[in-house]
C-alpha cells in the first residue's frame, strides 16, 4: 500500500484504459486523426481517463449547461456532450478553425453536432458577454495557462451552487516545482495558489494526466 498516488507507466496505464477508460471507436478514431493531422500538437488532448471523467461527471450533476474554454479538436467536447441531460447544451470556446474544423467533423458523426456551440474568438470575450447569472452546471479549462485566473474570475460567479469547474495541466509536467519556471508553468502556479485561496469554491487536486484541479461551487 502507498499513500501518494502512483506514476503510470505504460502497461499500468495500458490497463487502466481496459479497465476503466477505454475510448470507444470513434473517440480512438479521433485520437488517432489527431496524432496524424497535428503531430506537433497533438500532446494537448486530454487523456481517455479524462474524458471518462468528464462524461461522468455531468451525467452525475445531470448537467445542462457546460462550458468549455480551449477545444482543440474536440475529444473534451465530444465527452461531455455525451453526458449532458436530454436537452443539455455545450458553449466550446476557441480561436482556431483548423483545430476545430476537426472537432465539428467528429461531433456531428456522434450525433452532438446540436448540443453545441463553438464560438470561435478569445474565449474572455466570449465569457464576459454571457449572462452575469449563475446558471454554469460543469466547465472545463483547457487553454492558454495565462489566461486560468481570468478565465476562473469569469466562471465561478456564473457557476451553480453544486456546479462543478474542471482546470487541466494544474502540474506543468512537474516544473510547477522548478525554481526558475517557464511562463506557463509559473502561470499555472500563480493559478493553483488563487483558486486554492478561492472561498467561493471547495477544490481538490488530482494527479490524472498532467494534473486536473476539480472544484465545487459554494
Amino acid at each position: 500500500m502507498t499513500r501518494k498516488s502512483a506514476q503510470l507507466d505504460e502497461q499500468l496505464h495500458d490497463y487502466l484504459l481496459r479497465h476503466g477508460a477505454r475510448p470507444d471507436p470513434l473517440q480512438r478514431e479521433l485520437i488517432e486523426d489527431t496524432q496524424r493531422l497535428l503531430p506537433d500538437s497533438a500532446d494537448m488532448q486530454i487523456s481517455p481517463e479524462q474524458a471518462s471523467l468528464l462524461t461522468l461527471l455531468a451525467k452525475a450533476i445531470r448537467a445542462e449547461y457546460a462550458v468549455e474554454v480551449g477545444t482543440f479538436t474536440g475529444y473534451s467536447a465530444l465527452a461531455i456532450a455525451r453526458g449532458l441531460s436530454k436537452d443539455g447544451r455545450l458553449l466550446c470556446c476557441d480561436v482556431s478553425t483548423e483545430y476545430t474544423d476537426v472537432a465539428r467533423h467528429f461531433w456531428h458523426r456522434a450525433g452532438v453536432s446540436e448540443r453545441i456551440e463553438l464560438r470561435l474568438a478569445p474565449a474572455l470575450d466570449t465569457l464576459r458577454a454571457l449572462e452575469n447569472a449563475a446558471v454554469i452546471d460543469l466547465s472545463f479549462i483547457d487553454a492558454d495557462k495565462t489566461g486560468y485566473i481570468a478565465y476562473w474570475n469569469e466562471i465561478v460567479p456564473r457557476t451553480r451552487p453544486g456546479g462543478f469547474i474542471v482546470v487541466d495541466n494544474v502540474l506543468a509536467g512537474g516544473r510547477v516545482l522548478h525554481e526558475r519556471q517557464d511562463e506557463s508553468a509559473h502561470a499555472i502556479h500563480e493559478f493553483n495558489r488563487y483558486a486554492l485561496r478561492d472561498h467561493r469554491v471547495e477544490l481538490t487536486m488530482l494527479p490524472i494526466s498532467d494534473g486536473i484541479t476539480l472544484a465545487r461551487r459554494r
